[in-house]
């Protein structure tokens, strides 16, 4: 899929006169730890970046090198972090919208319109368009998939270094094998989603044993 496609929301908005669009994306809905992380991005308007698309499809060298060039080109950028707490409070789906909010609220530049992928925004007041696979369709969403992405990866990374044994930095929170043998061995640490079925039944076998 090559950058004409993946400008099509964008220049049906710039025909209509509207400039500042911000794509925005989460990650992190899936692991058992750690935050969920929001990005928003605002392109300049018809800005290509040869080989960007959704931050799943990239390799980790990619991601690395597009999140610096999109700190270097974006008109703005903005970030939303919800911590494991607030997502067993709220649940995952209000904590990832909380996150895109968060992120559309950091913007140094308000965007005139937003991108999201798949998800609602009545959360906010500007205008917005929700795109089923929005990190594969829309530029805008795909850089913002890839700054969350790089984002929380760093997070990480960080939370390995202090906790080595549970392979933070090869799993990223994600419920791998290694992951689940992990977290038996070693138990729950207070970054862990409660809520979260494996993190629930290692809880309950505690208070149970």
């Amino acid at each position: 899929m090559d950058n004409i496609d993946l400008l099509k929301y964008e220049k049906e908005l710039y025909s209509k006169g509207i400039k500042l669009i911000a794509g925005t994306d989460e990650v992190g809905r899936g692991p058992l730890v750690g935050p969920v992380v929001a990005a928003a991005v605002i392109l300049p308007p018809n800005y290509t970046l040869e080989g960007l698309n959704d931050s799943k499809k990239l390799t980790e060298k990619k991601r690395e090198k597009y999140y610096d060039i999109l700190f270097r080109d974006a008109v703005s950028i903005g970030l939303g972090i919800v911590d494991a707490k607030k997502i067993d409070e709220i649940n995952i789906l209000e904590a990832s919208r909380l996150a895109m909010k968060l992120a559309i609220e950091d913007l140094k530049t308000k965007p005139e319109h937003i991108l999201s992928d798949a998800m609602k925004l009545d959360n906010q007041d500007i205008p917005y368009t929700d795109i089923i696979h929005g990190d594969a369709l829309s530029l805008s969403i795909a850089a913002a998939s890839v700054i969350a992405k790089v984002t929380r990866d760093r997070m990480m990374y960080e939370l390995d270094k202090k906790y080595p044994q549970y392979g933070f930095a090869k799993h990223k929170g994600y419920p791998t094998k290694l992951h689940l043998e992990n977290l038996k061995k070693y138990g729950v640490l207070d970054n862990y989603r409660f809520t979260y079925k494996p993190v629930k039944q290692i809880l309950q076998l505690k208070d149970s044993g």
